[in-house]
């Protein structure tokens, strides 16, 4: 609408200041009722003055603002999604490149990409950096050229698709803040999302980092990236995943209200919203611990449920000193504490499921409760089976992406009851 007014001012000709033709203009009789009226009203001497036949009429600015923001808003809101899709796919492909042990193979980073190897030779010399780094030393020392080409691929594979998640982001960016289509607000969120890209880049090289360090000298050490950077790594890219999400929302499927009289079925719909909002601090917060459970291999001790070794507290629960690092430095802790918040969560969930059958809330806010309520048996169980079969790769990543699936729904639940009323 700014741009059309801006043409108006400037005196361009009526076809330019439309900015349609007569195959777009829409035929529903809704312009030509406004403009018939208005030019009839115009006195002949006003029409001959370029001034008054330039001035831009209300009605029409009002048609055009219906339509243009409209497809301005769902071009951004699939935009918002495809990004929030890629870091999806990012999250799982981290977490398979884990799992396969893959994510030391590439020993150097480079802000627009690695060059593939292509020759022999390039893959040998590419191999040799590889075997100057603890891993090999230590881990791999019989690992053959063709496998470590494999684990290559893997990690050049994740490290790509984080790069053309950027791409993705950054053109249309432009594209649409050039056009003038961000609203003040989006700009700040453009901002703080490319800000976040950039962040989880460089803090997945920094982990990566951790691992080629040499500081693996005890007996049982094992080459592997800091459980601390693991967990910041991970707990970024669920962030910028639920901001994309949240704000693609705002552009699809915009939040429904409630329209009741009674103040107390509306006091009772802001404390539900409370509790949802608590159920989605919770999952963030046990997908947190599970990123120092894999960081720490802490899913292959105990693999029994529900108690560890006929124990619901284990002996060596507080082995290590000072006794606040067990929480992030002994496996054992680690795990019983996400076996504790994974509980916890799956019981407040289930409390905020049943808790929305007798509250008045949004009509989409119902659906996703119960989709929240169910992904959360579903991802509790996966976990468990994940446990108990010693965490084997197609499960351990169905599980990771079951807690991304997870936290969607929680966006979603929350973001459908943003528009209560006071």
């Amino acid at each position: 609408m700014l741009s059309l007014v801006r043409q108006c001012r400037a005196f361009t000709p009526a076809k330019q200041f439309l900015g349609v033709s007569n195959r777009t203009l829409p035929k529903n009789g809704l312009v030509r009722t406004y403009m018939t009226p208005i030019w009839r009203r115009q006195p002949l001497t006003n029409l001959l003055k370029t001034r008054n036949f330039l001035k831009p009429s209300g009605a029409i600015i009002v048609r055009l603002n219906s339509n243009i923001p409209q497809k301005s808003k769902k071009s951004i809101g699939y935009w918002l999604m495809t990004c929030s899709g890629m870091v999806f796919v990012a999250v799982v492909l981290g977490g398979v490149t884990r799992l396969t042990e893959s994510g030391l193979s590439m020993v150097t980073w480079k802000l627009l990409g690695e060059k593939m190897p292509r020759t022999e030779k390039e893959w040998q010399e590419e191999f040799e950096k590889y075997k100057q780094f603890p891993e090999f030393k230590i881990k791999n020392r019989e690992m053959t050229l063709s496998e470590f080409k494999w684990i290559w691929h893997m990690e050049f594979g994740h490290r790509m698709w984080g790069r053309a998640i950027g791409a993705v982001f950054l053109i249309p960016a432009v594209y649409f803040w050039a056009r003038g289509r961000f609203t003040p607000a989006m700009k700040k969120r453009v901002l703080a999302f490319g800000t976040l890209i950039g962040a989880q880049g460089l803090m997945g090289w920094y982990m990566v980092k951790s691992g080629l360090e040499d500081r693996f000298h005890g007996e049982s050490d094992v080459p592997r990236v800091s459980q601390y950077r693991l967990a910041a790594h991970l707990s970024l890219a669920f962030v910028l995943y639920t901001l994309f999400l949240w704000s693609g929302l705002d552009q699809l499927l915009p939040a429904e209200t409630i329209t009741t009289g009674c103040k107390n079925a509306i006091k009772a719909a802001r404390k539900f919203r409370m509790v949802a909002h608590t159920c989605k601090g919770l999952v963030f917060l046990t997908a947190l611990s599970g990123a120092f459970v894999a960081g720490l291999d802490a899913g292959l001790v105990y693999n029994s449920f529900p108690k560890m070794a006929d124990k619901w507290i284990p002996d060596d629960i507080l082995a290590l000193m000072p006794a606040m690092s067990n929480f992030t430095e002994n496996p054992t802790t680690v795990q019983f504490d996400h076996r504790v918040l994974g509980t916890t969560t799956l019981t407040v969930i289930t409390a905020m499921y049943l808790m929305s059958r007798r509250r008045l809330l949004p009509r989409r806010a119902y659906t996703a409760a119960a989709v929240f309520g169910a992904l959360a048996w579903l991802q509790v169980a996966l976990g468990i089976t994940t446990l108990l079969t010693y965490v084997p790769t197609a499960l351990a990543a169905s599980h990771q992406s079951g807690s991304l699936l997870l936290l969607s729904s929680a966006v979603w639940l929350t973001h459908e009851l943003k528009r209560l009323p006071k």
